[in-house]
């Protein structure tokens, strides 16, 4: 018996659904353009919906939307036909994916739409399809070979994937989210971890290690070692950081046999300490620390950056193993 060589399989597929992508690359059109207005100027909710391996696809631009911060949901075409079509709203967006787009399950939907007013995107491959005929946008992939017996739906769905990402994508581009706003939606696991900022790691209020800046240096080493952070933050009347005082600076004066007990604060600190903005994401200041070998970062609010708000210690970050 022959031996079958999956790995030339493997890359025919892979191969094919190349090929599919380059056709949907040169497909896109003014349409696409109306389809991300239409999704970011929606009132309500993206509503998505297909037949079979359609369906799953649907599921899944619908969750991508949803983690943009797009409201959106997928309903199963067959449920529709039985009462789920009453979560459909005038103020929806409705897209509707089907590779012949003339799947029975999805006429219901597509009558519904049309009667109600209900802003319909097709996403299909036949141009004179129901589906087509009667979307208020169509979007058309291309035709294309599918993998094993160009019938098993591979190379379509890979193209109505990535005509969803691309989509999404765009939505969040025109809609100016930033990581920030991604990190909302996103607040566990890893990739929410990925995205903590300074401000959810800082110590604030009265764990923060102020100091006068006109304080005795012998006060100060006190303070220091009840505070257990091996730094201080000197600050003048007006409550405005000035300086920064760490461990190894003492060590270092001490080294040098300088009177350090017959010192101010402001004798000793290093001016104009090294600071973030209290957004500044967590990973970004773990990499200034280690660019200026320190260990802890002054953090300020934008509208004010002489006001030290927190201070963010290499171990706070490298505790939630963010490296």
């Amino acid at each position: 018996m022959k031996k079958i060589n999956y790995k030339n399989i493997a890359k025919e597929v892979i191969s094919l659904e190349i090929e599919a992508l380059k056709k949907l690359k040169k497909s896109i059109n003014i349409n696409f353009n109306k389809a991300v207005d239409a999704i970011v100027n929606c009132q309500s909710k993206v509503i998505l919906c297909g037949v079979g391996k359609s369906g799953i696809i649907a599921n899944k631009i619908s969750a991508t939307l949803s983690s943009i911060g797009t409201p959106s949901f997928s309903l199963s075409a067959s449920d529709c036909s039985h009462g789920d079509m009453g979560s459909i709203s005038r103020k929806d967006v409705l897209i509707l994916i089907s590779n012949s787009g003339n799947s029975v399950e999805l006429k219901n939907i597509i009558n519904y739409a049309n009667r109600n007013k209900v802003l319909l995107i097709g996403i299909t491959s036949k141009r004179n399809s129901a589906l087509s005929k009667n979307s208020d946008i169509s979007l058309i992939t291309p035709e294309v070979k599918e993998a094993g017996l160009n019938m098993i739906p591979t190379s379509s769905t890979i193209n109505q994937l990535s005509i969803g990402d691309a989509l999404a994508v765009s939505t969040l581009k025109k809609k100016k989210i930033n990581s920030f706003d991604f990190k909302k939606f996103h607040p566990s696991g890893s990739l929410g971890e990925k995205l903590k900022t300074v401000d959810d790691l800082m110590l604030t209020k009265e764990k923060i290690p102020f100091i006068d800046e006109n304080t005795p240096m012998s006060k100060a080493l006190r303070i220091m070692t009840r505070k257990k952070l091996g730094t201080l933050i000197a600050r003048n009347k007006k409550k405005k950081t000035t300086g920064i005082i760490t461990d190894g600076q003492i060590r270092r004066f001490n080294s040098k046999n300088l009177p350090l007990n017959q010192l101010r604060v402001k004798n000793v600190m290093t001016k104009k300490p090294i600071k973030v903005e209290r957004n500044t994401l967590a990973a970004k200041a773990l990499l200034i620390m280690n660019e200026n070998k320190i260990t802890s970062l002054c953090v300020y609010d934008k509208r004010e950056k002489l006001i030290t708000i927190g201070i963010i210690h290499v171990h706070n970050i490298l505790n939630k193993k963010i490296y």
